[in-house]
């Protein structure tokens, strides 16, 4: 795979555009030594527009993160995503693939300062071309980093000029729109354990539904997770023979876990609350379609869970 332009560079300039535009996100900027912060619902208000751009970030701008009316299964507005980078934007920048813990702090980390670090066996994989100018990062957390882990991000990346951070708790309207629009992402993620060619991926889109900002993040963690587990429809367009297809398709989606059927909020807190516990074939969404660029046949496989996730939403009948 030939090089691609830099992730953090376009990621910082959406960075650099929200610090310009706290007012109208409802976000507010802080800094801490060698580091700069932009809270989108730890104290701050944030929002639906702060989490659509808090999730464009996290793909380093190579997606498009929207709104849409409710789907014909279930009430509330779907968090729909597109991107024809899926590679780049999903798996090399927004799957959350960095635990980030101090005595003080605990975040899942993601976005494009992954790939600075290049950690992670990802990157032995497929090329980046990151620099040292910008280096953004997107952490999931109920409060704001803490110094200590500022210098643990700093010591992982190496020297940087400048690390920016964005911060949303789950159980906020932003983080709960950046999570849910990770279907994409997770179907990638799926694929690539799967040992399925990624780089034949050529574009991608998700629709998953917007859940009820819960009380608190565990619950949090429960509902959006359950949104895309039972409630999500990936598309790809792969440029790669039927039969690859066929080979992996139905261990793609959620179904193909002997876990699925259960909220994930309950097979969290059996795993006492470690997403390392849990069977790994559970994370990808409910429903996958591929669409054969070769061959023009398309295949689907999944299926969606409307009442399992109404009573994970809490969503009460009258």
């Amino acid at each position: 795979m030939a090089e691609f332009p830099s992730l953090n560079d376009r990621a910082k300039k959406l960075f650099r555009t929200a610090v310009s535009n706290q007012d109208v996100l409802r976000v507010a900027h802080t800094t801490l030594d060698r580091a700069e912060i932009l809270d989108f619902g730890v104290d701050a208000v944030g929002g639906l527009a702060a989490g659509l751009h808090l999730a464009e970030m996290c793909m380093a701008g190579l997606g498009r993160v929207q709104l849409q009316s409710p789907g014909p299964l279930i009430e509330l507005p779907q968090v729909f995503v597109s991107t024809d980078h899926p590679l780049q934007s999903c798996l090399l920048s927004q799957y959350a693939g960095w635990k980030i813990a101090t005595d003080d702090f605990f975040a899942m980390g993601s976005g494009p300062m992954r790939a600075t670090a290049a950690r992670e066996s990802l990157y032995e994989e497929f090329s980046v071309n990151e620099g040292r100018t910008s280096c953004v990062g997107v952490l999931e957390a109920g409060s704001l980093p803490t110094q200590s882990a500022i210098d643990r991000i700093l010591a992982q990346v190496g020297h940087v000029n400048n690390l920016s951070i964005a911060v949303a708790p789950t159980a906020s309207q932003a983080g709960n729109v950046q999570v849910v629009a990770r279907s994409v992402e997770t179907a990638m993620h799926k694929l690539h354990e799967l040992k399925f060619p990624v780089s034949t991926v050529i574009s991608g889109t998700g629709v998953a539904p917007l859940p009820p900002v819960a009380q608190n993040d565990l619950a949090g963690i429960g509902r959006t997770n359950d949104a895309i587990l039972y409630g999500s429809v990936v598309n790809l367009w792969v440029d790669c023979e039927d039969q690859q297809i066929q080979d992996i398709g139905a261990d793609t989606p959620s179904c193909s876990s002997t876990s699925h059927g259960r909220s994930f909020l309950d097979l969290f807190k059996e795993a006492n609350h470690d997403f390392y516990a849990l069977d790994k074939a559970l994370f990808s969404p409910a429903m996958v379609v591929f669409h054969s660029l070769q061959t023009g046949n398309t295949f689907r496989y999944g299926k969606l869970m409307p009442d399992l996730l109404r009573n994970s939403f809490g969503m009460l009948s009258h």
